[in-house]
């Protein structure tokens, strides 16, 4: 019984494949032959995957009987691996074993069929959690408190301009108290304010100001010791009474000995502030440490005046203590465990018969 027989062009380095089924004890007659006197690469002849029944090598014509064990599909592989075309003949019959198989289905269907199996693995996995409390100690911040200290409250005499036996400008040196830093206290310096004031004018002014920020300051925070100067310095008040009748000074701010020196000596020097008046105030919250100086001049030429120099500092108070706490540490206990992973393979396979 013929299964096929065709004629096949095949180009150069292709291969061509035919595939048919048969029953078991079928007998397969394969007859093969390359025109034109020219051979093929190879012939094979596998039984479904890849159980090799018959090859051949560069042949020209082939002549084959396999016998079919079982029920399978079989496949027909021709290579031609030249460069050249290849013309061949090929003719597949079955003898069947036996009347029940005589009118086998030799089409192959092809259906995908998948195929689950397991992989086993092993992993580390949390199983419980450990607890543990360990205690601690830290430094909390208790009480914040600010303060005035007032470091310089004194009365120059400024002598005139025109007296021959005495200047009419001098110097106040200011050396501002250091930090105090300990483990549960810190006591800085946050900022400073000053008043300059000549004569009576300005002590009557100055008692004004006094007067002035105690009504203020009633009901407020408390600041330890707390005057004009410290609410000029933390915002309290903007402004403080001056006089406006009576002898006045030059004052200025010098950074360091040296150009204390050179301001006595009348040549120019560096400062930081200056200004002139019957008083004057303001304050300062970068020089926060260390020795600076106050120049004061008379040039009324017949009159010495008395100026009094006020500056105090802001302190900013802080106190802490111990406190104890707990602290929580949760470390993961793991224990290794075996799994397994479907792994899903999809093939076709052929369907026969």
């Amino acid at each position: 019984m013929d299964v096929t027989e065709q004629t096949i062009r095949l180009g150069g380095n292709k291969e061509e494949t035919l595939n048919f089924g048969f029953a078991a004890g079928d007998k397969i007659i394969l007859s093969f032959e390359v025109l034109e006197q020219k051979d093929i690469r190879e012939i094979e002849v596998l039984e479904y995957p890849n159980t090799s029944k018959f090859s051949d090598y560069k042949t020209k014509k082939v002549e084959k009987t396999i016998i079919v064990n079982s029920q399978n599909a079989y496949v027909f592989r021709i290579k031609n691996s030249g460069l050249g075309k290849r013309v061949c003949k090929i003719k597949i019959q079955r003898i069947p074993a036996s009347e029940a198989t005589k009118h086998f289905n030799t089409t192959v269907r092809w259906e995908t069929k998948q195929e689950t199996t397991y992989k086993t693995y092993t992993k580390d996995v949390i199983v419980s959690y450990d607890t543990t409390y360990i205690p601690r100690t830290k430094r909390v911040l208790v009480k914040t408190e600010l303060s005035e200290d007032m470091i310089i409250n004194k009365t120059e005499r400024v002598h005139s301009k025109g007296n021959l036996d005495n200047r009419s400008y001098k110097y106040l040196q200011v050396t501002l108290p250091q930090n105090e830093i300990t483990t549960y206290k810190t006591k800085e310096i946050k900022s400073w304010a000053y008043w300059i004031g000549v004569g009576k004018e300005a002590q009557e002014a100055w008692k004004q100001n006094v007067n002035t920020f105690t009504n203020i300051a009633q009901g407020a925070a408390t600041i330890l010791g707390g005057g004009p100067l410290t609410g000029l310095a933390i915002g309290t008040i903007s402004n403080l009474a001056i006089p406006t009748k009576g002898e006045d000074v030059a004052y200025c701010f010098i950074p360091d000995y040296n150009n204390a020196q050179l301001f006595m000596s009348r040549q120019r020097f560096m400062q930081f502030d200056h200004g002139k008046g019957v008083a004057a105030y303001g304050k300062n919250n970068n020089l926060l440490y260390g020795t600076f100086f106050v120049g004061l001049e008379n040039d009324n030429q017949l009159l010495g005046i008395d100026v009094n120099v006020k500056i105090s500092i802001l302190w900013e108070t802080k106190k802490y203590k111990d406190e104890s706490y707990t602290e929580t540490k949760i470390h993961p206990r793991y224990e290794k465990q075996t799994f397994k992973a479907p792994v899903i393979t999809t093939e076709k396979v052929p369907i026969t018969g």
